[in-house]
């Protein structure tokens, strides 16, 4: 379950006390690879709070699906198609499933917890 969390805590980090700067040019790249990042990394929380969290599955599917969807936003860019709409109504609509699903697990723990706890 940490690692996710962490993964996403040190970039953000990173991120902030960086002095790198992006060209405007290669903003829709980075706009849906970050997109594609935060998918990876919900998905992440969700198989870890579903006891499925698996560091190899979770670190492979970081990277390729960061790299392939800043390669198909520029192939696209190149074949004068837009697919940057596309994809990012396609990764926020995985990630707003994926933060349900984390919502539901932790309210279901949090009930589980409540009513194993003894009267008194």
């Amino acid at each position: 379950m940490w690692l996710p969390v962490l993964a996403l805590l040190t970039g953000l980090v990173i991120g902030y006390l960086s002095r790198l700067s992006i060209p405007a040019a290669y903003a829709d790249y980075l706009a849906i690879a970050l997109l594609a990042a935060l998918d990876s990394v919900f998905g992440g929380i969700r198989a870890s709070l579903s006891r499925t969290f698996n560091t190899r599955v979770f670190i492979s599917g970081f990277f390729t699906n960061t790299l392939m969807a800043a390669g198909l936003t520029f192939l696209g860019g190149h074949l004068g198609v837009d697919l940057m709409l596309p994809a990012s109504v396609a990764f926020g609509f995985r990630i707003f499933q994926n933060l349900g699903i984390i919502r539901n697990l932790l309210l279901n723990r949090s009930t589980a917890k409540q009513q194993s706890r003894p009267v008194s």
